[in-house]
Formats: structure tokens, C-alpha cells, sequence
């Protein structure tokens, strides 16, 4: 009994650390959302240093920049892991002919939770559900005024030991650009990530998105690629710029950030 109760905690201690040992795969960048999940114990803090969104439009130029947009992975279990993300600063610049009207101040808060479905660790085929409400904390042009709510179903299939394929199908509640009320918007995102190193991977991915706001109903479509550096097995920078591919669409979008895994 006592023999049969040893290699019980033993194998129960071993698979801990092969949990553990799982590589380190944060959301960031790009995109789509990898399906795989953080490790049990393990916390993911993933940072934007800056990310800048431009959008012109006839008479008129918006640039949004937010400063430590900050999203955090907590492994519950082997397939799930809690997800708390906040703007901690943002500033928003409008120009038109009546002038410039610039606002600061915090963003919103999303809460959500990442359930595989499928290989946790991201490897072969990997698949996950992904649901997630949004708190409105923010101020207006920095936060969306209302709560909201989405769904996401990310997949990863691996092509080959160095060619991946994401898919992120995304349907919302998103809040009406009046700050009052929701409405349906939906997406879907593909990208190829390709490890030109050991340490380095390239992502290419497209997006489109259909967004029914009672005030204007658009179609938006954007492109991105995205480089990501490994600088050691719980470190990870990375650099992401996109490019709106219609009118509907903001015309470019930077950013950088950095995550590490805990």
C-alpha cells in the first residue's frame, strides 16, 4: 500500500514537471490567438511598450497610442488558463477642421478564460474556446464606454517542425461606437508563422471583420506581419506592424512589446 501510494505521488509529481516544462508560447504577437494554454502554476505577463493606430479619413486624422496594454495567463489546469487584460494608459488625438482634441486615461478591463480543447501545448492540432467579457473602466476614445463580450475558437496546425498555420474565428457583442448599448460583430483571422531560427519566427496572417454598429455598418480588412524573438525559454520579444487594406479599415497600426512566462 504504502509502495502503490509512493508511485502514485511520484507519477503525480513527474507529470507536474513535465507540465512545467511545456515551451512557452504567449498570444503575442499578431493577430490570432494560438490555442495553446499556459502550463498549471505557470503566469504569462505580455506587455505592448507602445502601440499606435493610425486612421485617416476625408477632413479628418485619429492617431491612438496606448502605453503597457498588459494582458496576463494564469494556468488553472493542464487545458485552462485565466486571463486578465488593462490599458494602463492611452491617448487619443483627433484632428479635423474644428482643430485637435487630444484624450488620456485608462482603458477597459477583460476578463476571459482559454479552454483546449486539443494539444494544450499548441503541437499537431491544436484547438480552444476562448470566451471573455470586457468592463468598462475606461474613458471615452480610450475605453468603449459600455461592457461587451465575445467569443473566440483559436486553432494551431502544425504544417512541420517549422511552418504553422492559426486560424481565429471571433464572434462579439461589441459596444455601438455611441458607448451605449451592443451589437454583433464577427471575424476571422488566418496567419502562417514560420521559425526562421531557433529563436526567431516571421508571421504573416489576414484579417476580416464584419462590425454592425447601428451607426454605420463596415467591413473591415487588414494585413500584418509580425516578428517574434525567443531570447530565452521564458523571454520573448516582439514588433508587429499592419496595414488596412480597405476604407473602412485604419490605415496602419505599430507596435512592440515583450512577455515572460513565471
Amino acid at each position: 500500500m504504502g509502495v502503490a501510494l509512493s508511485g502514485l505521488i511520484l507519477a503525480s509529481l513527474l507529470g507536474a514537471a513535465a507540465a512545467q516544462e511545456r515551451e512557452y508560447c504567449p498570444d503575442r504577437p499578431g493577430l490570432d490567438t494560438p490555442a495553446c494554454t499556459i502550463a498549471p502554476g505557470r503566469i504569462s505577463v505580455e506587455t505592448s511598450l507602445a502601440d499606435w493606430t493610425r486612421d485617416d479619413q476625408p477632413g479628418s486624422r485619429e492617431d491612438n497610442i496606448l502605453f503597457g496594454d498588459t494582458m496576463v495567463r494564469v494556468g488553472v489546469s493542464d487545458t485552462i488558463e485565466a486571463r486578465i487584460g488593462w490599458t494602463p494608459l492611452g491617448h487619443d488625438r483627433m484632428r479635423d477642421s474644428t482643430g485637435v482634441d487630444s484624450v488620456n486615461g485608462i482603458g477597459d478591463v477583460s476578463l476571459g478564460m482559454k479552454a483546449n480543447l486539443h494539444h494544450p501545448d499548441g503541437s499537431d492540432l491544436s484547438v480552444s474556446v476562448l470566451p471573455f467579457v470586457t468592463l468598462s473602466v475606461g474613458r471615452s476614445s480610450i475605453g468603449a464606454g459600455d461592457w461587451g463580450a465575445g467569443f473566440l475558437v483559436p486553432l494551431t496546425y502544425e504544417l512541420s517542425d517549422s511552418v504553422s498555420l492559426d486560424l481565429t474565428p471571433e464572434i462579439d457583442a461589441a459596444v455601438d461606437q455611441d458607448g451605449n448599448g451592443r451589437h454583433l460583430a464577427y471575424s476571422s483571422t488566418a496567419g502562417l508563422s514560420v521559425a526562421v531560427s531557433k529563436a526567431i519566427t516571421l508571421t504573416g496572417e489576414l484579417q476580416a471583420l464584419r462590425d454592425n454598429d447601428p451607426d454605420k455598418h463596415t467591413s473591415q480588412a487588414l494585413a500584418a506581419l509580425s516578428l517574434a524573438w525567443m531570447a530565452s525559454d521564458d523571454l520573448q520579444f516582439d514588433m508587429l506592424g499592419a496595414a488596412g487594406l480597405n476604407h473602412d479599415t485604419p490605415d496602419a497600426r505599430v507596435y512592440a512589446g515583450v512577455s515572460r512566462r513565471f
